[in-house]
């Protein structure tokens, strides 16, 4: 299995309107094979006192889980992933992926 995980940061006051868009295409996404999890998150107001790192306001992360990185390659070479991207590049201000795999696999 492999997971990511997608940390995206909106330009100023956007995270909104790129969070619509990505909402648009997750059922698109969860019915392609191999897909496990994909699913954004924002940051909680509550949490673990001092261990505690907000993303901000205009971030979230994505959580991914693939079944292979066959599966990853394929959904990211996918027409609705290409149209998202271009949809929101406008809304972009900067995207980081971590691609891992379990240690003990």
């Amino acid at each position: 299995m492999i997971h990511v995980i997608a940390i995206m940061t909106a330009k100023p006051g956007k995270r909104a309107e790129l969070l619509e868009r990505f909402l648009a295409v997750l059922p698109i996404v969860h019915a392609e094979d191999g897909c496990i999890e994909y699913r954004p998150v924002i940051d909680n107001d509550a949490g673990l006192e001092g261990a505690r790192e907000p993303i901000g306001a205009d971030s979230y992360i994505v959580i991914e889980k693939w079944a292979s990185v066959a599966a990853l390659d394929a959904h990211a070479a996918t027409d609705h992933m290409r149209k998202y991207g271009d949809e929101a590049h406008d809304l972009i201000a900067s995207r980081v992926l971590h691609v891992m795999r379990d240690p003990a696999a």
